[in-house]
């Protein structure tokens, strides 16, 4: 993938004005791309408002606020994931992280009982994610976290997993799915909206620890969930084209949000990415406010980017 496309200009102002709410860059424990610091700039050059700094290991949100200081008016967002390394489904860290004046609330990713179901079942010669990389590492130094569950073994939410999302309510965060099986986000999505967490997005619906079936993506979708349609799951044959664009307008442009998972260093730039998802609709058929929609309105929303308008 040394050859990467450049997005056309049409792209570039269709996306201007929104957010990237997933990606990953440095600091981090992995090589990455492209540093925060550096990145801001030239998203704000390219007229895109804002990111959210992802880690399957830290919470960022002191991070982004070095960002924020460093280039003022643009909104860098800090996150948490809810790995093993914060000690897994902590209201606490969830707590301090709203403080921080983070935003964005991952559920378990590379510790997910089902990501490590998924990833004990990659066929022997399958090239692992970066991260998988270092899980392997940190398991043969006898490192290797509990795998962290949000549902007891009847399948019902266990109550640190209901303590996390009161604190995404109260403090109005933005509840994302992480690598949860199809069946345990749908269960705590409805433990969510019961709970009043306003802003969900189903985490890469396509991803291959998720293969949410259309049908379950649909219902999601009808009970308040966006779902979020990331650059890299097709770009990197992840899952097809046809069929990301097939759930994409199955599902409606409103109930889709744009988002490019970029910062590995053999990926396009990171800035590239939502301008790249853009010509990719418009080629096939999607409009121009089909693309507005999922790429700048709905990220805005998770992002809590007009939260003083709402009031």
């Amino acid at each position: 993938m040394a050859d990467h496309p450049t997005p056309s200009e049409r792209a570039r102002e269709l996306v201007a004005g929104a957010y990237d709410l997933h990606l990953h860059v440095a600091p981090d424990v992995m090589k990455r791309r492209v540093d925060d610091l550096s990145l801001a700039p030239r998203f704000a050059e390219v007229g895109l408002a804002g990111f959210v700094l992802k880690s399957h290991y830290v919470p960022t949100a002191e991070r982004a606020a070095v960002v924020r200081a460093a280039v003022p008016g643009f909104g860098a967002l800090g996150a948490i994931t809810l790995n093993g390394s914060v000690g897994g489904m902590n209201p606490i860290a969830v707590e301090i992280l709203a403080r921080s004046g983070g935003q964005f609330v991952w559920l378990p990713t590379v510790d997910s009982s089902n990501q490590r179901e998924c990833q004990a079942k990659e066929p022997e010669g399958a090239k692992p994610p970066m991260w998988a990389q270092l899980q392997e590492e940190l398991r043969a130094e006898g490192m290797a976290a509990d795998p962290v569950d949000v549902l007891d073994g009847d399948g019902k939410v266990l109550e640190i997993t209901r303590q996390v999302l009161r604190v995404i309510a109260k403090h109005d965060l933005t509840l994302a799915t992480g690598h949860l099986s199809s069946d345990e986000i749908e269960t705590v999505m409805d433990a969510a909206v019961a709970e009043g967490v306003r802003r969900i997005v189903v985490t890469h619906p396509e991803f291959t620890s998720q293969r949410v079936a259309l049908e379950r993506q649909q219902r999601l979708a009808a009970k308040g969930a966006l779902l979020e349609r990331c650059f890299t799951t097709p770009y990197t044959g992840k899952v097809d084209w046809r069929l990301w664009l097939d759930n994409i307008r199955a599902c409606g442009p409103e109930a889709s949000v744009l988002t490019s998972d970029l910062g590995q260093p053999f990926n396009p730039p990171v800035e590239d990415g939502l301008a790249l998802l853009a010509d990719r609709l418009l080629e096939d058929g999607f409009t121009d406010d089909d693309v507005r929609t999922m790429a700048v309105r709905n990220s805005r929303f998770l992002a809590a980017a007009d939260r003083e308008e709402e009031k």
